[in-house]
């Protein structure tokens, strides 16, 4: 019998079960697929910046607390698995080649009252940042602080850190059901037999929602699929992030180029589509002329688990005495996974969270959509 049961094994999963194992709790994960190998790996690894002396706002408090995390979290694994994930401070630019100045100013305004360090910038300073920078993209701003980790090589590490820590996996093992007597979870139902703990999580991303439901939760999530395309550049001078919107580039270092993401509200299809790649190939040759001439190498989708007000779940479930969620992260999953599984082992383990817990409550009354995340 373990001490908890994670049902999803993606980066939420992964990385509390690393937090639980390294606080000596006995921990078994389920997956229904391969460890890693859904919306976790398909992202573009964003890291938005924070702080948390300022953040006053749910999302703000909790990308505040991961972004403190991330240097701890990748020093951890690179010392304990001897795997790089990437992770680095390049910073980012959020660039507008049209709409109200006004609106830019607000932005620029909103994380100045973070107490986050942000550089207005006019087209020539954006073009001295980003010479291959398209003089079509006038105004912006640069957020130093802005970070990256490369997606896969993180799961890897995960992965890897959670076998060093004796963690039970269980790949292409989906949960069916909960085994229950009286207000409590005793097991779940797996194709491998019953699994047996004291505690569970659901943290299945865009899948949490049939478990959630059969539990009587009202928290609701729903996939919606993003798609992305993978450039070789090489060479390529682009060193920031650079952000228009919803959508992005994100520069490797090794010549390769991120161009995401879409939104689409196609349920569990993951199909990726013509029209999605080429308006992604579009945008980034629009943006930095140059890529015109990149190789298009490859292309992919992930669904990304939305909630009902944009906000991830987490905490107990309150129709099961010994249920939690953590998801519903959206496009933040890897941006917050630090601080969701800090959080989270706190509260499994009884004691105080370093992040009140009561705004992401599954009970929680639906609110209108607080979107966070750029990945």
């Amino acid at each position: 019998m373990h001490d908890v049961v994670i049902i999803g094994g993606g980066v939420i999963g992964l990385s509390l079960a690393c937090e639980l194992a390294g606080e000596g709790a006995s921990v078994a994960v389920c997956d229904q697929g391969q460890m890693g190998q859904e919306s976790s790996w398909a992202g573009a690894g964003i890291l938005p910046p924070g702080n948390p002396d300022r953040a006053e706002s749910p999302e703000a408090r909790l990308r505040a607390a991961s972004h403190v995390l991330w240097p701890q979290w990748s020093a951890l694994l690179n010392k304990e698995t001897g795997i790089d994930n990437g992770f680095r401070r390049c910073g980012g630019l959020e660039v507008r080649q049209d709409g109200s100045p006004r609106a830019l100013e607000e932005e620029i305004e909103a994380w100045r009252l973070e107490g986050v360090a942000v550089e207005p910038l006019t087209a020539h300073a954006a073009h001295e940042r980003e010479p291959d920078l398209s003089p079509r993209f006038a105004a912006g701003y640069r957020l130093p602080e802005m970070g990256q980790v490369r997606n896969p090589r993180h799961l890897k590490a995960l992965v890897a850190l959670a076998a060093r820590r004796s963690v039970a996996l269980f790949p292409v093992t989906p949960v069916y059901g909960f085994d229950r007597v009286g207000e409590k979870i005793v097991a779940v139902e797996t194709p491998a037999g019953r699994i047996r703990a004291g505690q569970f999580v659901v943290a299945s991303g865009a899948w949490s929602g049939r478990l959630l439901e059969e539990a009587d939760c009202s928290a609701a999530v729903r996939p919606l699929r993003g798609q992305i395309v993978l450039l070789n550049a090489q060479p390529s001078r682009l060193s920031h992030v650079i952000n228009v919107g919803a959508r992005y580039l994100v520069p490797r270092g090794d010549g390769r180029v991120l161009v995401g993401a879409t939104e689409e509200d196609v349920g569990f299809d993951k199909r990726t589509t013509a029209a999605a790649v080429g308006g992604l190939m579009a945008f980034a040759c629009e943006l930095v002329p140059a890529l015109a001439n990149a190789a298009v190498e490859k292309f992919w989708s992930g669904l990304r688990p939305l909630s009902a007000d944009g906000l991830p779940y987490l905490g107990p479930v309150d129709s099961a005495l010994n249920l939690y969620a953590a998801t519903g992260h959206f496009r933040a999953g890897l941006q917050l996974s630090c601080v969701t599984a800090r959080v989270m082992a706190q509260l499994l383990l009884g004691r105080k969270t370093t992040v009140p817990l009561g705004p992401y409550s599954p009970g929680r009354k639906r609110q209108k959509p607080e979107l966070a995340g750029t990945v």
